[in-house]
């Protein structure tokens, strides 16, 4: 429904932004005056915070509430809709511009908050004992899905029913960018409901290591932009591929098991407030870094906050160990609401972009298509090595993927703001159609599949209120915080 409408309404609110006189909006002149860039700079982030306070508030009213049909991320971005539409009907374009989606502010603000929180929580155990599982998802799913889209719209493309001319690096180059999914709703539904461990396990690691590949996949198709692509160009690319991947990640495992060697020689854990500041400050180091050599800023960062938690954890004073765990959710909790008010925004605010109604359901079939080629088969090539492998063993009962967590798997492939955010590289004739389509595909992944999570957890019956190891370690971290601060007042008095 959404895809019908909303082409239709920026149709029209296109042709308005073109013949319309902005009497209302600064002129060139007050454009250049600071006062007034500062006065329209403070409106547009006052909007963004006002939907933000509304975004949180809304968040909580549904927990408190037990109100699960509808979640906070579809809240979020219908809430952004709104507001977008009348920026977007107003006169004056000041706001319009300041609110629309920055693919600059994506990447170096609100995504590293969210993927440096993702690995600093990984439970390491049950991320390796499901390692394979995990691995074959994230690696092989990723790429199928990658090339099964493509293949789709390339197809369609080639057709020339609406015109469109998209080479097939292109459509490879968008294949990966929406082959990168969405944790955040999909990951929270699962908290509340507390899902078995194994399920929340695979779909936690394969969702984080999933963006990072498809960033990876994305940046490796662009470099083969304007080339002549061969059989050599395939293996060309997963060299460069593996090349990208594998030193980001020792970037990242070096610099933070470098800061666990120097919290463990020496004294800064007696200022814990320098301390907090100085292990944040490493980990973004090695996103910014790692971008600056070309590589993966968001597979460095992954691994930063993995070998952060495992190693330089234990060398930090137990208040920094409350503060860094509690700054790193808070800062990824504000930057996931506000990536959702942000893509509602951009189906109005942004005025470039050409939305073709059937290439958004053409795209839309294709998600499912490619989501369904990267979860079943490859789960069944992962339940026969673990039957052979428990056969071997002489264990009964093989640890497999029973089907309602397959469907599950299938039903958690929405599409995340990192692929909105990849599209503002697209280099193409028909790059702003492309870049529309990825936009509304992504919001009704959101909205369709996101909203009806909780609804399938129980339609499959898949186990919940398991209690997880997080909450201990949360009771542990507190309990040993106040034990030192009675001795502290022990050793006052």
């Amino acid at each position: 429904m959404l895809s019908a409408i909303a082409p239709s309404l920026l149709g029209s609110l296109s042709k308005r932004d073109n013949d319309a006189d902005f009497s209302g909006s600064p002129d060139d002149g007050e454009l250049n005056d600071p006062g007034q860039e500062e006065l329209y700079s403070s409106w547009a982030l006052f909007i963004l915070i006002a939907l933000l306070v509304g975004s949180l508030w809304t968040s909580y009213y549904l927990q408190v509430r037990k109100i699960r049909a509808v979640h906070e991320t579809v809240v979020s971005i219908f809430a952004g809709m709104i507001v977008g539409l009348i920026i977007r009907v107003s006169p004056g374009h000041y706001i319009q511009d300041a609110v629309s989606f920055k693919s600059s502010y994506f990447f170096n603000m609100l995504l590293p908050p969210i993927i440096l929180n993702c690995g600093y929580e990984l439970h390491l155990a049950n991320f390796s004992r499901n390692i394979g599982t995990i691995l074959a998802f994230a690696f092989g799913g990723t790429f199928v899905s990658a090339v099964v889209l493509g293949c789709i719209l390339y197809v369609w493309a080639f057709l020339g029913l609406e015109g469109l001319k998209v080479p097939f690096v292109i459509a490879l180059s968008v294949g990966a960018t929406l082959s990168a999914t969405d944790p955040v709703t999909i990951l929270s539904i699962f908290n509340t409901y507390k899902v078995d461990p194994k399920l929340y396990t695979i779909i936690f690691g394969e969702s984080i290591l999933n963006d990072a590949v498809s960033i990876v996949m994305f940046e490796t198709t662009q470099k083969f932009h304007g080339e002549s692509v061969g059989f050599s160009s395939l293996f060309k690319g997963v060299g460069l591929f593996l090349m990208t991947f594998t030193i980001s990640l020792l970037i990242g495992a070096i610099v933070g098991v470098t800061t666990a060697i120097i919290l463990r020689h020496s004294q800064i854990k007696d200022f814990s407030s320098i301390e907090t500041c100085l292990i944040m400050l490493f980990a973004y180091a090695s996103y910014f870094f790692s971008n600056g050599c070309h590589m993966s800023g968001i597979v460095s960062l992954l691994f930063c906050g993995v070998t952060l938690k495992h190693y330089a954890f234990f060398n930090m004073s137990k208040r920094t160990q409350i503060s860094v765990k509690y700054i790193f959710q808070t800062l990824a909790q504000l930057s996931e609401n506000f990536i959702f008010i942000y893509l509602g925004l951009s189906l109005f605010t942004e005025v470039e972009l050409v939305y073709k109604p059937v290439l958004i359901v053409v795209t839309m079939f294709g998600i499912c298509v490619s989501r369904w080629a990267a979860v079943f088969p490859l789960s069944r090539v992962i339940n026969f090595f673990h039957r052979a492998r428990a056969r071997a063993s002489g264990n009964p009962y093989p640890d497999e993927l029973p089907q309602q967590y397959q469907v599950m798997l299938f039903w958690a492939g929405l599409r995340g703001a990192v692929g909105v955010a990849l599209a503002a590289g697209l280099e193409a004739e028909d790059a702003n159609a492309l870049r529309a389509t990825i936009l509304v595909v992504v919001v009704l992944t959101v909205i369709v599949f996101g909203g009806t999570t909780a609804r399938m957890l129980e339609i499959l019956g898949i186990a919940t209120g398991v209690a997880t190891d997080e909450e201990d370690d949360d009771v542990e971290l507190w309990g040993a915080m106040v034990e030192q601060r009675q001795g502290q007042n022990g050793q006052v008095a």
